[in-house]
């Protein structure tokens, strides 16, 4: 071989194994594109989907037993009815601080299973029963207290003070077991364990419509006891609820093994300090957060309490439908911040970004789904009630109204509430709760009603409007990974 030739093949060698170079290197970025931008992880979408269908279906026979509670009241006496809906609005206070204590539970102790850490989870778990037990005994004391005046908060009608008094003094005692029974079920959710709640839904549904049914109408030699009845059947339903979980974290949990020490190891003395410290910088956030929009639940509910009767008939027609497609939102909101919270306690913040990329892309989809089914339906849906024909037009245009905004609420809850505040930014949270509900909202529905006398439907829309609105600001605070917050600071 001449110099040439051997110069001439040296090259085309060098020019291969460049080319080969640049090829794996090329192969190599595009697969970390695909990783960065939307996961091909077939345990990812096991994971999510299985968790979103359980916490759906729980939370869907939970809006039943309600649902119940109210066919029952209603078929039985309309001031029983409205007594038991007035004190219901109390509940729902109770009922958002429960959830707010167990999302922050849910925040913290998911990034420590993903870390594979279960004694943080206990240490945290038992920090936040002590804290449920003193809201919920905080509550309870109000309502021996001052019943009347709670009551007198939603209604003025001494038939309803008087059948709501009677409501009350037996369903108090039951925030001190929804309180615990709740936060026991965020933690077993936390790792990832959801199967028990959604059985032990279906389990107080059936009792307590079956003991509503004997007790309200006096079936089966019974007394009839009326709203009574109802309230023995809900407080009998909770003590079963907390009986079963406090049975299954204590026998049959294998992943935190919350009684396996002293409950005052790790919140009592050296090191608790941090435990504390810990679970106050996540609750307090989301807790104010839940409570600045729960107490503007009631005042919406009385802004739309205003509007002509057939418009409110509407409303209420129209709202029903619209919360059972809720529940599925809601679901998808706490799937995502158990996946998400595990992704961060995993230490691979490309992995968390990839996963949150793509539950926002699904969250966009489920919602376009939502909403088109809500659209499509309405029609077969109303023809199921007889309405008057204006009060069956206003339900049509809620509907319409409220099938785009189901699109809406489908994107930003999920993220702002899931990936967000679930990735440990629970500040964002309250902070826009603050602004667009109470700055905005809120002055926007008054002014509709009120002042401007708006037709319903664009108060409708003012009501609803932060759900649409929201998106943005939720949006812009996802694409800046900023929310992603360690929060395993307990040893």
């Amino acid at each position: 071989m001449t110099l040439y030739n051997k110069y001439i093949n040296d090259v085309l060698t060098n020019q291969r194994s460049s080319v080969t170079v640049l090829y794996f290197y090329s192969l190599q970025m595009n697969q970390r594109h695909e990783k960065t931008f939307f996961t091909k992880d077939p345990s990812f979408y096991r994971s999510f989907f299985k968790l979103m269908t359980v916490i759906a279906l729980q939370n869907l026979v939970a809006y039943s037993v309600n649902m119940l509670d109210n066919i029952m009241l209603g078929s039985y006496s309309q001031n029983a009815l409205s007594g038991a809906a007035t004190v219901n609005q109390i509940y729902f206070i109770v009922n958002q601080i429960a959830l707010a204590i167990g999302n922050a539970l849910i925040a913290i102790s998911s990034q420590y299973w993903g870390s594979h850490q279960t004694k943080p989870i206990r240490k945290v778990t038992k920090a936040a029963l002590l804290f449920s037990l003193a809201i919920a005994a905080g509550m309870i004391a109000l309502c021996i207290r001052i019943p009347n005046t709670l009551i007198g908060l939603f209604t003025t009608s001494p038939d309803i003070i008087r059948e709501g008094t009677i409501y009350l003094h037996i369903i108090q005692w039951t925030f001190l077991f929804f309180m615990i029974s709740n936060l026991l079920l965020a933690m077993l959710r936390s790792v990832e364990t959801v199967k028990i709640a959604f059985l032990i839904s279906v389990i107080s549904l059936l009792v307590n419509g079956g003991i509503n049914y004997i007790l309200i109408f006096g079936r089966f030699g019974a007394p009839e006891m009326g709203i009574r009845g109802a309230a023995i059947g809900t407080f009998a339903a909770r003590i079963l609820e907390l009986g079963i979980v406090l049975f299954y974290v204590w026998k049959k949990d294998t992943k935190v093994k919350l009684f396996d020490e002293k409950f005052r190891d790790g919140i009592i003395g050296k090191g608790s300090g941090t435990v504390w410290k810990t679970f106050f910088k996540v609750c307090i956030p989301i807790l104010t957060s839940g409570l600045l929009w729960a107490v503007s639940l009631p005042m919406q509910t009385a802004i739309l309490g205003h509007l002509s009767a057939d418009a409110i008939a509407a409303n209420s027609v129209s709202s029903t439908f619209f919360q059972y497609l809720k529940v599925i939102v809601i679901a998808i909101a706490g799937a995502s911040a158990v996946v998400i919270g595990k992704d961060i306690g995993s230490n691979d913040e490309e992995k968390v970004r990839c996963n949150g990329r793509t539950l926002s892309v699904l969250y966009l989809a489920i919602g376009l789904l939502l909403g088109t089914v809500l659209f499509l339906l309405r029609s077969p849906l109303l023809s199921m009630y007889r309405l008057t024909p204006q009060a069956t037009l206003y339900a049509d245009h809620f509907m319409i109204i409220m099938s785009v905004i189901m699109v809406g609420m489908s994107y930003q809850m999920p993220v702002g509430v899931g990936i967000i505040q679930g990735g440990g930014d629970t500040k964002f949270s309250m902070y826009l709760n603050l602004i667009s509900v109470w700055c905005i909202v809120m002055p926007l529905s008054f002014l509709a009603a009120f002042y401007w006398k708006l037709p319903v439907e664009l108060v409708v829309i003012a009501v609803q409007s932060d759900q649409i609105f929201k998106c943005l600001p939720i949006f812009l605070r996802f694409k800046s990974y900023k929310w992603i917050h360690k929060l395993t600071a307990i040893d």
